[in-house]
């Protein structure tokens, strides 16, 4: 069955940088597309950014040039580098995969405060 298993966050100063990692099974990874997907407390959840089989990334306007993600398809892992974070990025951070069904992660807290 799918898994994605996220790992990474942590609780981080203003300005800081984390790296989130999704480890991923049970499909076939190097031809699908992921997403990472954030909710705060009390909001909506938030596409934050994907990328497609081929490596072609997209990112909401909150993240860009801040924010990266990239693939290991070695390894089976989505990664999402974010660097100067703020405090708005504090959230819970979701690895997503839609293919018959859309799959979750169980999820990864980041928190930004001084």
């Amino acid at each position: 069955q799918v898994q994605l298993v996220e790992s990474g966050g942590g609780l981080v100063q203003p300005g800081g940088s984390l790296r989130l990692s999704c480890a991923a099974s049970g499909f076939a990874f190097s031809m699908a597309g992921l997403s990472w997907v954030r909710q705060a407390p009390g909001k909506e959840r938030e596409l934050v950014a994907g990328i497609s089989s081929s490596g072609i990334t997209r990112y909401a306007d909150s993240v860009e040039g801040r924010f990266t993600i990239s693939r290991d398809n070695a390894k089976n892992t989505v990664y999402l580098q974010m660097n100067s974070l703020k405090a708005e990025d504090t959230a819970v951070y979701y690895c997503r995969f839609i293919g018959s069904s859309v799959y979750w992660g169980q999820g990864t807290q980041v928190t930004v405060s001084s």
